[in-house]
């Protein structure tokens, strides 16, 4: 089996993490409070040097409920004149945690580094809502966005999808939904920052990467079945993979089956990806979700979707929000041009 070898800059980042308290998971609810805990320190740490003007709408769901979209508005998209660009956004927290209120800054540095409106969707978490109402609200904003387009000085056909981790799941299954079920127009292109894609995912305990995941094995699966409502399956012997010196995460091959799994919930179970737009896919080579990400990427490109995908070696879920690190702004840098061509 291949050794792993972290980032140097990560590496002493992880030195201290690792003598430091972890978080007693025992159910979804202690994933909810963990992933609340940990993503409010890290947006907390995002410089944000502009005033960003937000702005709360209350619109309905596919299913008639109450949703609230919060439209973020820089200085620099506030002063265009033409019909702008806008992204539809979704926040992480393993479809189980996660909020607008937790997620402002890094909402805010996002509008700000972009110099383009951000309409972040606060979608509804399992369990107490399962799938697919959080990929219906993305889908319902986007449809709303697209229809009020004037109203905000946004061009239509310029919509890209967005979202991170979990959100990252929720866009893309929003992107098959607006394929399947339309669109005014349809999203111009998406990006997905380490998605959550597939629920099929699993690693053995005794893994060499399992000391360094952020987002555990154990947390994925509570948030898969939290949100679809079904239990592993049987599993096959996990297969250990090597792509350029990186381990990457075995894949249970036989667990929910694909006629009891919506794609909308889990996207990497769609058998046809064709049709999506441009996409921007980055991951970290020490994620759990980095053998899920590589493998709808390889796919999306044999659909004849055009796509961007970056693997940064040594680095794990969220690194992105160490901003001294030199790969952290590497990753930056490339998901702000890829958003900024549209």
């Amino acid at each position: 089996m291949p050794s792993l070898k972290l980032d140097p800059e990560w590496e002493s980042i992880w030195q201290t993490m690792a003598n430091g308290p972890k978080p007693v998971i025992k159910d979804v609810f202690d994933v909810r409070n963990a992933a609340n805990a940990a993503l409010a320190a890290a947006n907390a740490q995002l410089l944000v040097t502009e005033e960003i003007k937000e702005t709360k709408h209350t619109i309905p769901s596919v299913d008639g409920t109450d949703i609230d979209v919060h439209q973020f508005v820089p200085s620099a998209a506030e002063a265009s004149s033409p019909p702008q660009r806008a992204i539809v956004w979704a926040f992480g927290g393993g479809m189980v945690g996660g909020s607008i209120d937790i997620w402002r800054n890094a909402i805010k540095e996002l509008a700000q580094r972009t110099a383009t409106q951000i309409f972040a969707v606060h979608y509804r978490l399992a369990p107490e809502h399962p799938a697919p109402a959080a990929v219906e609200d993305f889908y319902s904003a986007a449809k709303w966005l697209q229809l009020h387009a004037a109203d905000f000085n946004v061009d239509p056909k310029r919509v890209v999808f967005h979202g991170k981790s979990a959100g990252g799941g929720i866009a893309a299954g929003a992107a098959l939904m607006a394929r399947d079920k339309g669109l005014p127009h349809p999203p111009a292109a998406m990006s997905l920052t380490y998605p959550m894609l597939d629920d099929r995912t699993v690693i053995p305990a005794d893994h060499p990467v399992q000391p360094y995941l952020i987002f555990t094995s154990q947390s994925n699966d509570l948030g898969w079945k939290a949100l679809l409502g079904k239990e592993r399956g049987k599993t096959r012997p996990p297969r250990d993979v090597a792509l350029r010196g990186e381990v990457l995460i075995s894949r249970n091959l036989e667990e929910r089956t694909d006629e009891n799994v919506s794609i909308y919930g889990a996207p990497a179970r769609a058998k046809d990806l064709s049709g999506l737009p441009d996409t921007f896919i980055d991951v970290g080579g020490l994620d759990l979700f980095v053998d899920e990400d590589i493998e709808f990427a390889r796919r999306l490109i044999a659909a004849g979707v055009p796509v961007e995908l970056h693997v940064y070696p040594g680095v794990p879920h969220g690194f992105d929000h160490v901003r001294h690190l030199h790969v952290a702004q590497a990753a930056i840098s490339s998901q702000t041009k890829f958003l900024t061509k549209y």
